[in-house]
Formats: C-alpha cells, structure tokens, sequence
C-alpha cells in the first residue's frame, strides 16, 4: 500500500510539472531504475569533459561546483567564495541554516540565485531548466539556534539532473526526510551529505538516510576535521564501500559509477 501510495504521489507531481509547463524529472520517474554500472574517474576542475559526464569539486565546507559538457556550472551552498576557481557560476544554490551556506550578496553575474529556505512564510519552490541541466528542490525543517524550535522549510535538498545522473545535496539537514519528501526526490546517485553529526543530523539518523537513498556515490561534507570524517566513515564501513582518492574532483557518468554503493572522500581545495 505505501508502494502504491508512493507512486501514485510521484505520477501526480509529473502530471503538476507537466500541467505547470515544466520539464518532468526523470529522477523521480525512474525512481526504481537500477542504471548501469561500473567505475569512477577523477579529473581536475575546467578540463574537457567526455559527453553524459559531470565534473564535481568540493570547494570547502558544503560548496561544490558541479561543470557540465557544455560548460554549464553550478555552485551548491554559495558563500561568494569558490577557492582558486576563477569562475561565475551559471546558478547558485543557498541555504541560510548558518552564514557558511549562504551569501546576502551574491555576485550580480550570477544569473540564477536559488534560496532554499521559506520566506513570508512560502516554502522555496524551484525547477530551473537550463537545458543541459535541470535544477530543483525538496524542502526540509530545520531547528532553531536554541535546538528546540522548529522552522518550517527552512532548508533545501537541492537536485540536479544533468547527464542522466540524479545529484542531491542535502543542505544543512536536520530531521530524516519523511515519505514524501523521498519520493520528491526520487532517484539520487550521487548525494552530498553533511557528516558533522551535531549541527545538522545525528550520526545514526544520517546513516539511515544514506542507506534508505542507496546512492551509489556519497560524498561527506560538513566535516570539521579527521575525527569527525572518521567517525562517520566508521558507520558506513558495513553497508558502503570507502575510497579516498586525494583529489578534489572527480568525473561521473551514468556508466561509471561504482557497483557497490561507495563512499568517496573529497580534499576541500582550500586544505
């Protein structure tokens, strides 16, 4: 029954998309497709990308830039810095959690700003097509400073579709989604999670989230230092492979993700 309920409130969101003139996410309409798979690549930032493949670079923090074939880039999490890259990205995502998410004044070069959190009490609602990628959010709760409040919608888990991958990040994520929000997000095969398990989720909780969304790449972020990584690292070591490759980047495709569900550590080009 939940099964049929969780299909029924996927084909109702498309048909809303589709009726509202957007383009359907493929992410969540072939949600329980299983795509094929094989091996990861590292790359540097700005070099030539090889067709249906996407370039990611953790920038520090939550902030990584993810490049396209055709030279789109995104920013996820915008603080107005990007390290050395000397980049405008095409779109920035935001959440305002904490002021290491956010930026109150973007760079007026950057064509699209994407806010994650509600304003006038309005959850945030984007679906940005750009053509080669595809740009859209699930909002999410977040506590307040003194840990008890509740502000609803106050985060984003941003999803970007391009090059047949489904790519989410979580945000500043404070509570495991509930069976609405997974299904609005669909398939997700690589996620970027924040790992701290203090300010946003707890270990545990986090853990649960990773292994529910079965991603076949996850990549810490939010870490403050190698106990915290490691202490993450620890609890996923049953259910995913580790893989620290030393690099900052790494290239995906459809074709070339990992057989078994994988973690993969990236170097903050700050470090």
């Amino acid at each position: 029954m939940l099964r049929s309920c969780l299909i029924l409130l996927a084909v109702l969101t498309a048909s809303s998309a589709a009726a509202d003139g957007r383009r359907l996410s493929h992410c969540i309409a072939i949600a329980d497709a299983d795509p094929g798979i094989a091996y990861l690549h590292r790359a540097s930032f700005g070099t030539p990308l090889a067709e249906n493949a996407v370039r990611l670079t953790f920038v520090d923090h939550a902030t990584f830039l993810l490049e396209t074939p055709g030279g789109l880039v995104a920013a996820t999490d915008y603080t107005g810095y990007l390290g050395p890259m000397p980049v405008t990205p095409d779109v920035v995502t935001m959440n305002n959690a904490h002021e290491t998410h956010f930026t109150s004044f973007p760079d007026p070069a950057i064509p699209h700003v994407l806010r994650g959190w509600a304003r006038d009490g309005v959850a945030a609602d984007h679906h940005l097509d750009l053509g080669e990628m595809l740009v859209r959010n699930v909002p999410t709760d977040i506590r307040g400073y003194d840990s008890a409040a509740v502000h609803p919608n106050g985060n984003s888990i941003f999803v970007f579709e391009v090059a047949g991958l489904c790519i989410g990040h979580l945000g500043h994520l404070h509570h495991i989604p509930d069976e609405a929000q997974f299904a609005a997000l669909g398939r997700l095969d690589v996620v970027m999670a924040p790992v701290d398990g203090r300010l946003t989720l707890d270990l545990p909780s986090m853990t649960a989230v990773l292994t529910r969304l079965k991603s076949s790449v996850v990549i810490p972020m939010h870490w403050f230092g190698p106990r915290t990584l490691d202490r993450f690292l620890a609890g996923m070591a049953d259910e995913f492979a580790v893989t620290r490759p030393g690099d900052s980047s790494l290239e995906l495709s459809l074709r070339t993700l990992p057989s078994r569900p994988t973690v993969v550590v990236l170097e903050p080009l700050s470090d």
